[in-house]
């Protein structure tokens, strides 16, 4: 029998949902495998101004600023692929500075991520190593497959 995975964050949700979603900002797992990556996309997706540094303390910085004008829901599609490309502790880092912005008396923060139901298991599990500080070691059933030269290749798309 598993280990039951402890309950998410209230600020964390879980989905496999439709893409499109009216209330919230959709972010692309796949142009988010990298911390610069990440950082890009939300540039983009959220309209961050010029001078965000790239960084984490910039993102908290921009994100406080963000929630001051109301609630975010932060919709990552193709969860799976969200920082894949990086070390483990970079995903935790990233939910910690999420659950330091939402802890901060700002809007709500919401983040969605969301995967194909058959791929959803092994998201909760990465997600819920990252938050209690775990690398999730290669070959696991957590680990997504590494491809040819060594990175993570996910399973196959259909």
């Amino acid at each position: 029998m598993a280990a039951a995975q402890p309950h998410p964050p209230a600020w964390l949700a879980f989905d496999t949902g439709p893409q499109a979603d009216p209330t919230g900002v959709v972010l692309a797992g796949t142009a988010a495998r990298t911390r610069a990556g990440l950082f890009d996309a939300l540039a983009t997706a959220l309209a961050l101004p010029d001078w965000f540094g790239r960084n984490w303390d910039a993102l908290a910085d921009v994100l406080a600023d963000r929630l001051d004008a109301g609630p975010l829901v932060l919709i990552v599609s193709d969860a799976a692929e969200l920082l894949a490309d990086e070390p483990p502790a970079q995903l935790g880092t990233f939910l910690d500075v999420l659950g330091g912005v939402a802890a901060g008396g700002h809007e709500p923060l919401r983040l969605v991520l969301r995967e194909r139901a058959q791929r959803l298991p092994a998201v909760r599990r990465r997600i819920a190593s990252a938050l209690a500080g775990v690398a999730v070691p290669p070959g696991s059933p957590a680990a997504p497959p590494a491809g040819p030269d060594g990175r993570d290749a996910g399973p196959p798309r259909p």
